[in-house]
């Protein structure tokens, strides 16, 4: 029974060295445990410059633009004369507008429906 006690025991302490060996080996890399390399971490691109400060030109109220740039932008004022006016005659509203408006009208300054029919009357033939 000794010699199973003192064999058993040399089979334990073999098969302990050997997975020592093995697990000691995964565990610690290679040339030591200090011999890791290092990642650095990731730096961040340089802050993009500030936009230019420009100062905008401020319109001056005695100088309005001409009248060929008044819609487009602003101008330098010059004398200019405004443009001959085009005499074309602007097309009446149908009779159905102008009954529509001529009721609205009558029924905004509080007419009622006898002075209405009358304001009426008289507004839509104009």
């Amino acid at each position: 029974m000794l010699v199973m006690h003192k064999a058993s025991i040399a089979i334990v302490l073999a098969l302990s060295g050997a997975l020592a060996g093995g697990v000691h080996a995964q565990i610690y890399p290679p040339g030591g445990i200090n011999n890791q390399p290092v990642i650095p971490f990731p730096t961040a691109p340089p802050a993009p410059p500030p936009p230019p400060i420009v100062v905008p030109q401020v319109p001056q109220m005695n100088s309005p633009p001409p009248f060929a740039l008044q819609n487009t932008r602003p101008g330098i004022v010059t004398q200019d004369t405004p443009p001959a006016p085009v005499l074309r005659r602007e097309r009446r509203p149908s009779f159905s507008d102008r009954v529509a408006r001529c009721l609205d009208d009558g029924a905004a300054w509080g007419m009622n429906p006898n002075q209405r029919a009358a304001y009426l009357r008289q507004c839509a033939n104009q």
